[in-house]
């Protein structure tokens, strides 16, 4: 059984941060070191992840940017499997990291990552979209780059190689899988990794990540576009698959108005991010804007008991 250092990036999460450390402590790999990259936080972020063992890695709020922080904590870990994860995530099954780390046998296995799901009270949307870029079919090489680093793992010594850009706005895991499909590594999808990804964004707060991920999406892929066209056709299209898929579960008129306000600052904010035109990959747009046909409350069933959170 692998050991690992997990690295995470927090930002004043003390209510989120306890749960994603006790859910590691429940884990099949009891040799993990944790490593925590704070950039300023003013709450108990800190003294919270000392408790649980974490090593504190600190990076100044000035010159924090996404890449630039997971830089600061895999160049600290001592580990060669480098698993990275979201202050606000948790894992949902006690062979999480085992899972996780399991295609790595395979020495052209340069990335993993796992499948996530929002939590009951999360926005339908933010659900919908998780099902659309997290299926419950594990994929071993995978065809596009495609990845998230809030539930993935990574090879520290590729990484030596090809550390992750400073520069971008957000999508650094993108870029960073990229480059590495492109030396001719793989990329694994890891469905049974599965953990719950808590967003709890005002609209503002989506408009901004969807914005941010916009301009990172156009740096890396130069030739990508997005026009008023795609904003009006994506936004409505969603907004109608959404819809479709709340009144199928009967759960239409609690969620009605976020899908409106999600849907519209999602692609409002992606339109925003692009500016430009050129030709986005096919593979690429399918996997971010598309809604796929699910049935509803799919969720795939394991063996393994899930672990049983302490409610404080």
């Amino acid at each position: 059984m692998m050991n690992c250092s997990l690295v995470i990036r927090a930002y004043n999460e003390s209510i989120h941060l306890p749960r994603l450390l006790e859910g590691i402590s429940h884990q099949t790999i009891k040799d993990v070191e944790i490593i925590l990259v704070d950039s300023g936080s003013m709450d108990s972020t800190v003294s919270i992840a000392e408790s649980f063992g974490a090593r504190v890695v600190r990076i100044p709020p000035d010159e924090f940017t996404f890449g630039r922080s997971l830089n600061f904590g895999v160049r600290a870990a001592r580990r060669e499997f480098i698993v990275i994860a979201s202050a606000h995530i948790y894992p949902v099954y006690p062979d999480w990291l085992e899972t996780l780390l399991r295609p790595f046998e395979d020495e052209r296995v340069a990335l993993t990552y796992g499948k996530q799901r929002g939590p009951g009270p999360a926005k339908f949307s933010e659900q919908q979209i998780f099902h659309q870029w997290y299926p419950d079919l594990s994929r071993s090489d995978q065809e596009t780059a495609f990845c998230n680093n809030a539930n993935a793992a990574i090879r520290k010594s590729l990484w030596e190689k090809n550390p992750y850009d400073e520069t971008l706005t957000g999508l650094e895991d993108l870029a960073w899988a990229k480059r590495t499909k492109e030396q001719g590594y793989a990329i694994a999808c890891v469905a049974e990794a599965e953990v719950v990804h808590v967003h709890q964004e005002t609209p503002r707060g989506v408009f901004n990540r969807y914005r941010r991920e916009a301009m990172a999406f156009k740096r890396i892929h130069p030739e990508a576009h997005f026009n008023l066209y795609d904003f009006v056709r994506l936004t409505a299209t969603n907004i109608l698959s959404d819809l479709y898929h709340a009144a199928r579960e009967r759960v239409l008129w609690k969620n009605i108005a976020s899908i409106f306000w999600f849907r519209f600052m999602q692609f409002h904010g992606t339109r925003i991010g692009y500016r430009e035109s050129g030709l986005l990959t096919p593979q690429l747009r399918e996997t971010f804007y598309y809604a796929r046909e699910r049935k509803p409350k799919e969720s795939a069933k394991r063996d393994i008991e899930p672990i049983r959170y302490n409610e404080k």
